[in-house]
């Protein structure tokens, strides 16, 4: 793994991207976050040395450098999931990538179903821990000391110092901010209420098909990790009502401003 990002970390620098200490891994419908980008260079996953392709319509698949409050960011805009039949190593393979780019801080934002029902569409949650229902894990495997230890804490995986700020920056903004629990389980099927009712039992908030592989990735490797979801639907199990994709990726317009802000606004304090 260590020989293909180093050549995939080739290409991209051939290609004139340059440090920058900050990730954004961009997640369903928030792809427009870009605007807000004053975007220097873009390339296509597809012509990156062993990263795979998204297969959602709605993931663009573009590593973007550029410029975000001033400050130098790289953005993924479109991430990979299980579903689409990757291994979880394969879908973390570009945050082993920026890494080895000199990133130091991943900030990461997902779509995500709210269990806790507290928590109302188009709203946002800060991820303040995880927990993993996915069939395995990307550290599974011979480790590479290079990246990190072989048994790496996970006691905090989401820096406590990035989710203060977060805080400080939605009450400065009246931005509405949750903070919570997120489940990451396999899909591409959503959940039964049987299987919802399980979810709130263990202690989630927030079910999605993403994000706790790069976390665990950027964990082993030393990353600053912030991560927040948007709450895209309502998963009542006593309620439960057939889930249109179309409402989904609406209220995850709605709540992209916010989002954008509250990333615009971290990156700036970074």
């Amino acid at each position: 793994m260590l020989k293909k990002a180093k050549e995939a970390v080739e290409y991209i620098r051939k290609h004139g991207i340059n440090k920058a200490d900050t990730a954004i891994i961009l997640g369903t419908g928030l792809g427009k976050t870009v605007n807000k980008i004053e975007v220097e260079i873009n390339l296509d996953y597809c012509n990156i040395p062993h990263f795979p392709e998204p297969t959602v319509e709605f993931h663009q698949g573009q590593l973007i450098f550029g410029k975000l409050e001033g400050k130098q960011v790289l953005i993924m805009n479109g991430r990979f999931h299980f579903y689409e039949g990757y291994s979880l190593i394969e879908i973390t393979f570009p945050v082993r990538v920026m890494k080895l780019l000199g990133v130091k801080n991943l900030l990461i934002s997902n779509a995500g179903g709210a269990i806790n029902l507290a928590f109302r569409p188009a709203s946002l949650m800060i991820i303040d821990d995880h927990i993993n229902l996915l069939p395995g894990n990307p550290l599974i495997g011979k480790n590479q000391d290079e990246f990190g230890p072989r048994f790496p804490d996970m006691s905090r995986p989401y820096s406590p110092k990035l989710i203060k700020k977060m805080e400080a920056i939605a009450r400065r903004e009246n931005i509405p901010i949750n903070k919570g629990v997120y489940l990451s389980c396999m899909g591409p099927s959503l959940e039964t209420r049987a299987e919802y009712r399980f979810m709130k039992t263990i202690g989630a908030d927030v079910v999605g098909m993403s994000t706790v592989p790069e976390v665990i990735v950027a964990n082993h490797m030393g990353m600053n990790v912030a991560a927040v979801s948007v709450i895209t639907d309502t998963c009542d199990p006593d309620n439960l009502q057939v889930v249109d994709i179309k409402d989904i990726l609406n209220n995850a317009f709605k709540a992209e401003k916010n989002l954008t802000k509250l990333f615009s606004e971290l990156v700036k304090e970074l």
